[in-house]
């Protein structure tokens, strides 16, 4: 009988045990990874081809303790290494696991080599060469604190690498876990198998081969007992025929089909190539569909089960696409699978909540160094094939109708960012922003008042809803919650992915970033008085003070303003303008960009300005006053500054966001300024609803004055 060890990614250590057991395996034990167990030289060999779950069939040879390297040298030393392997046969270390005397790995594996090495020449025999990259014979050595662990790797390469294989998507899962998903979801044999997200095709094949009584290692090449000195050649050949065997007969009785589909032509076509290598491609469907349009292969068919590892990603507030993707799958399950098995492998339960389905069980496994769960949904009959009511349906339709409206007003007015929806329903207080072929959905944090899994639900919705109304791609959708504004809360950074693109105002080229900060560099409530801003600037010196990114700049030097100064506390904002400046053709000495504290500068400076942009925040603390600036409070001592800079006959535009804004117009005629509101004139249609999004004035000298 043969000691033999069968690692396994962890989670799947008793499952494994099972499938041992069915091969004859005798005396399992389940340890953390893997599986010791007993068998005959047969078993070696049925273990090795059979095996869906083994990452590796580990031949144990010896333990040692190791105090010292030279422990770990005469603990290799020791073993008949000349009886395992022939000195023309090559070899490779692997060499895991460290203590206080063994601190680096590679210098473990050197040690162990030194040892084999050695115990040929001690008897005289050729030194066997050592082969890093295709071995004929692979040694393991695991050190746990002071015990190393020898074994002979009889696998090779990992057992995962089936040889059907050649390319994969862009998050493949190994074979061998792929197995594992199959065994688990519930999946009976003999019904049909479907995956809305096959990927390479791995889940599919994996579970054809199951279905056929194909081998996994059937197409394997290379096995890392070819260079075993024990090696039963005879052996191996009966149980490589016996699997052939088996393989064409199982492809000549099993007569279901299996399913795959996904978005990606090209990786369908992986897919397709990857089931012809595995000698199954006549089993398997494979098509280019998206998740969103998926409906039932077998509408009158037997009932089966739908399994995949959809994507997840690492944050749920920053992956509105994959929100939309498992909700708008909930649905479609619901929709066209009444009656079958679900069953989802993810390393995210958050987006497995948006199915908004009770899993009926679950189970945990390791996908390399993420936790994963696979969960298994009973899908109840649907016997009206339709979607239920409910997928945001107010929502849709207004936002259906503002699109007609907008969509056209836009293209008149020449415009590619605007508003298409800015919370017209009490239950979807979401704001609907388009940036030329994208869209970005911004959640009002709900009230405390509210059940949080029905806002959540609510905004699964919203994000479903408006990629199919726009006919958005997913991943052209993003997502940001955020509190009603207060300050300049723009200015919090949220990413750092650098994503820029160039979008169209009027006459205006401007860079926006949808994903790094919480605002995207253009306010879209203040585009009308931009515009009138570049009507009001030519031939004039232009201030913009709290310039952001500099957009009311870009606007006065396209209208022809004779020189203009922007003024921004931030560097990135001030570079960021730049950009703009530069992107519409507007440099060199004309066109100042001054990084200071815009109250401190307007104190100190002595320059004069024919016309002056200026939206103060709300509120800000400022190194100028002794306490704080607040808008409605300070916005006198404001204009005492302006007016300073503001040559005779010049205008200032001031703009806000304060909510219940009132000028002080007693305080203006004490300065000799009179003050003329347009906040009508500057909110353009996309902000219809929302009156009180900012508020403008056009600040002058007084005549008499």
């Amino acid at each position: 009988m043969n000691s033999l060890f069968a690692s396994t990614a962890r989670g799947l250590e008793e499952l494994l045990k099972t499938e041992l057991e069915g091969l004859g395996a005798q005396g399992c034990q389940v340890v953390q990874g893997g599986v010791h167990y007993q068998g005959d030289d047969r078993l070696v060999y049925q273990s090795l081809m059979w095996s869906r779950l083994a990452s590796r069939i580990l031949l144990p040879l010896s333990e040692c303790k190791v105090y010292s390297d030279l422990d770990l040298y005469l603990g290799v030393q020791v073993i008949d290494w000349p009886a395992i392997f022939g000195p023309d046969a090559t070899f490779a270390v692997h060499f895991s696991g460290l203590n206080e005397t063994i601190r680096n790995s590679q210098y473990g594996a050197l040690k162990v080599k030194d040892a084999i090495v050695d115990s040929f020449t001690r008897k005289n025999l050729p030194r066997p060469n050592v082969d890093r990259e295709q071995p004929d014979l692979r040694i393991n050595v695991w050190l746990n604190k002071d015990t190393a662990s020898i074994a002979l790797d009889l696998s090779g390469e990992g057992l995962h690498q089936r040889g059907y294989r050649d390319a994969t998507g862009a998050a493949p899962i190994k074979e061998t876990l792929a197995s594992a998903i199959v065994m688990r979801s519930g999946w009976v044999q003999g019904t049909p198998l479907l995956d809305p997200m096959c990927g390479s095709g791995t889940l599919l094949i994996e579970a054809a081969m199951i279905a056929t009584d194909r081998a996994p290692g059937l197409h394997r090449k290379h096995w890392g007992f070819l260079g075993w000195a024990k090696h039963d050649v005879e052996l191996w050949k009966e149980v490589t025929t016996e699997a052939q065997v088996r393989a064409r007969k199982g492809l000549g009785d099993y007569a279901s089909r299996f399913f795959g589909s996904d978005n990606d032509s090209r990786v369908i076509e992986r897919a397709r190539a990857n089931a012809r290598r595995a000698g199954l491609a006549d089993l398997i469907s494979f098509e280019v569909k998206d998740v969103a349009k998926l409906t039932n292969p077998l509408p009158e068919g037997p009932t089966g089960t739908v399994v995949s590892n959809p994507p997840y990603g690492e944050r749920l507030d920053s992956e509105p696409a994959l929100i939309a993707l498992h909700s708008l799958l909930g649905r479609n399950m619901k929709a066209h699978f009444g009656g079958w098995n679900l069953s989802l492998f993810s390393a995210s339960p958050e987006l497995l909540s948006c199915l908004q389905l009770r899993a009926d069980r679950q189970f945990k496994a390791k996908n390399g160094p993420l936790d994963c769960v696979q969960k298994n949904y009973q899908l109840a009959e649907n016997t009206s094939g339709a979607v239920s009511s409910g997928l945001a349906e107010d929502y849709a339709n207004r936002l259906r109708k503002n699109i007609k409206k907008l969509d056209k007003w836009a293209r008149q007015e020449g415009i590619e960012c605007y508003r298409v929806y800015d919370a017209d329903l009490p239950d979807y207080n979401v704001a609907v922003d388009r940036y030329g072929d994208w869209v970005v959905v911004q959640e009002y944090a709900p009230p405390k008042t509210v059940d949080a899994n029905k806002a959540r639900q609510r905004l699964f919705d919203v994000i479903a809803a408006t990629l199919s109304v726009l006919e958005l791609p997913s991943n052209r959708l993003i997502l940001k919650t955020r509190e009603r504004q207060k300050g300049k809360s723009q200015y919090q950074k949220m990413g750092e992915k650098g994503d820029f693109m160039e979008v169209g105002e009027y006459n205006a080229r401007l860079w926006v970033n949808l994903t790094d900060y919480l605002d995207t560099g253009l306010f879209l409530d203040h585009r009308i008085a931009r515009h009138m801003l570049g009507k009001m600037s030519k031939g004039k010196d232009f201030l913009n003070l709290f310039a952001y990114t500099g957009s009311a700049t870009v606007h006065a030097g396209l209208g022809g303003a004779k020189t203009t100064t922007t003024v921004d506390m931030s560097r990135t904002y001030l570079e960021w303008a730049e950009r703009n400046l530069r992107l519409n053709g507007l440099t060199g000495r004309d066109h100042r960009l001054i990084q200071a504290d815009c109250l401190g500068w307007l104190a100190e400076t002595d320059e004069q300005f024919d016309l002056i942009f200026i939206d103060p925040p709300t509120f800000s603390n400022s190194k100028r006053m002794e306490e704080s600036f607040d808008v409605q409070r300070d916005h006198i001592d404001l204009m005492r500054d302006l007016k300073r800079l503001l040559r005779r006959g010049g205008t200032v535009m001031f703009s806000n966001n304060k909510r219940g804004f009132k000028m002080d117009f007693d305080g203006l005629a004490k300065l000799g300024l009179e003050a003329q509101e347009i906040t009508q004139k500057t909110l353009s249609q996309d902000f219809a609803r929302n009156r009180q999004i900012h508020n403008c004035w056009l600040v002058t000298h007084q005549a008499k004055d």
